[in-house]
């Protein structure tokens, strides 16, 4: 797997929620903040504005714009910055549907939004996301990020006309949409920003190369000599370069990503700690457990009965 499919893969946790909302203006709607969450808004029809969280500018948002929010951060949508948003505050996550479709609003001007949101588990919280900021805002324009409209497309027909089979269809393109939100905004960001941190070590072929080898193998004895021969680069060039461009040494973030899929397989399924301890490089569960307990404060057993095991009924392939 690549780095941003594991991110999205061990992120998320349970099932997301989204609804396909026709509001008539005059309408104003807030949505709260919600701490360990991300939403995303999408207008499917029409036009309306968006509050930002942080209390900023109002943001005019057209057809076919995208605008998510990964820190779980709340907002508010209306027909005008001028109408007042509606109280209690709408949290779709609060829904135990995994999509609804409703009217709301008066008579006037028609504008139809898709809103969704993903339960994330800040256990797993990759480095990556903390480079997003407070939202992104995607606007539609004709040729740009082509997935990304055909995935908003698919999943707006979905839920306004759900056929035999929509909610697997649904759940698919939810986690979808994520990954091409994702995308599209490393692919958006300004040159200067796009040359350094995360997004610059997703596209730096040395640092990408290391990379994706520590997330497709995490139990090969990886040390800075062997990836630095996947990366093409010195052990000392290599070294300076993956710690500049992530905030870590490369063996710091193979044990934090070693550990972080520990922590996966013990909440998603039942293998014994030998087995998770050799899925992940550790030749010794006693070592194993020792350093799970000094990442995550707690013995690998107790993290698994205080998490339950197998909870999200699957079963992790990483690591494998």
């Amino acid at each position: 797997m690549d780095v941003l499919s594991d991110v999205v893969a061990l992120l998320r946790t349970g099932r997301p929620r989204s609804a396909r909302i026709a509001w008539r203006s005059p309408w104003g709607q807030r949505f709260p903040s919600v701490p360990g969450s991300a939403g995303f808004q999408v207008i499917l029809q029409g036009s309306c504005w968006l509050i930002p969280p942080s209390g900023g500018e109002p943001v005019a948002l057209g057809t076919g714009d995208v605008v998510f929010f990964p820190h779980g951060h709340g907002c508010a949508l209306a027909d005008s910055p001028s109408t007042p948003p509606a109280e209690p505050p709408c949290d779709p996550l609060e829904d135990a549907e995994l999509f609804v479709s409703d009217s709301v609003g008066n008579h006037g001007p028609l504008t139809v939004t898709l809103c969704g949101g993903y339960r994330l588990d800040p256990r797993h919280s990759h480095p990556l996301l903390a480079d997003l900021p407070e939202f992104v805002h995607l606007p539609a324009r004709p040729g740009h990020h082509p997935e990304l409209r055909t995935a908003v497309e698919l999943l707006g027909s979905e839920i306004g006309a759900p056929r035999p089979g929509a909610d697997t269809v649904v759940l698919a393109l939810l986690d979808m949409l994520l990954l091409y939100i994702l995308r599209a905004w490393f692919e958006e960001l300004p040159a200067p920003v796009r040359s350094t941190g995360w997004a610059r070590a997703l596209t730096d072929p040395a640092v990408s190369a290391a990379l994706h080898a520590m997330h497709r193998a995490p139990a090969d004895p990886w040390t800075v000599r062997s990836l630095a021969a996947e990366a093409g680069l010195s052990r000392a060039a290599f070294s300076r370069r993956f710690t500049t461009l992530t905030g870590r040494p490369p063996l710091t973030y193979l044990t934090w990503w070693r550990l972080t899929l520990a922590a996966d397989l013990l909440h998603t399924t039942d293998a014994p700690l030998s087995e998770v301890a050799a899925r992940i490089g550790y030749t010794s569960e006693f070592a194993f457990a020792n350093a799970f307990k000094r990442h995550h404060g707690i013995a690998p057993g107790k993290y698994r009965r205080q998490s339950g095991a197998g909870i999200d009924g699957h079963t992790t392939s990483q690591g494998t």
